[in-house]
C-alpha cells in the first residue's frame, strides 16, 4: 500500500505524518509527503526535523512538491485539510475515490483539519505531532482490518 500524505508546503504537517507511518516498518506499507504549494528542495521545518531527531524516528529533511507521478504512485492519498482534498479531488476527478483527509480516512468521529503548526514555537508542533502520532495508529489498524 503506497500512501501520499499531502498538506500546504511539504515543511510540517506531512512530513510528519510520513515519517511516522515509515518508522513503524509495516510490510508492503511505504509513506511519501508533499505540499499543494510546495518547492522541491526546501528544507522542512526546525521544529519538525527537532522532535523527529527527539523521537529517533529518520525522516526526509527535503520539501516535495505535488507531482501527478506520485498521484498515480498512491494507493491512497490523505491530506491534512478538507480544503487540501477538494484542490485534489478537482485537480485529480479520476482519482477522488482514494482522497481522503487524514482524519477521515482515520474515522475520527467529526472529522476536521489536523492543526497546522506552521510559524508556531516547538509546544505548538508538539500538539501536532502527537496527533498525527494518533491518527497515524488509528491509519494502521484500519489498513490491518482491511488485510
Amino acid at each position: 500500500m503506497n500512501i501520499y500524505f499531502i498538506c500546504t508546503g511539504n515543511t510540517c504537517r506531512s512530513p510528519l505524518a510520513e515519517a511516522l507511518l515509515n518508522n513503524e516498518n509495516l510490510p508492503g506499507v511505504m509513506a511519501k509527503s508533499a505540499g499543494i504549494h510546495a518547492m522541491d528542495g526546501l528544507p522542512i521545518s526546525e521544529n519538525s526535523a527537532q522532535l523527529l531527531t527527539e523521537a529517533e524516528i529518520p525522516y526526509n529533511k527535503l520539501s516535495n512538491e505535488l507531482k501527478e507521478s506520485e498521484m498515480h504512485w498512491a494507493d491512497l492519498v490523505l491530506t491534512m485539510t478538507a480544503g487540501h482534498r477538494d484542490i485534489l479531488h478537482n485537480r485529480f476527478p479520476e482519482m477522488k475515490e482514494k482522497i481522503f483527509t487524514l482524519k477521515e480516512f482515520a474515522g475520527v468521529s467529526g472529522g476536521g483539519d489536523v492543526h497546522d503548526p506552521y510559524g508556531g514555537d516547538l509546544a505548538t508542533y508538539r500538539t501536532t505531532f502527537a496527533e498525527l502520532t494518533e491518527l497515524i495508529q488509528f491509519v494502521i489498524r484500519k489498513l490491518s482490518e482491511g488485510k
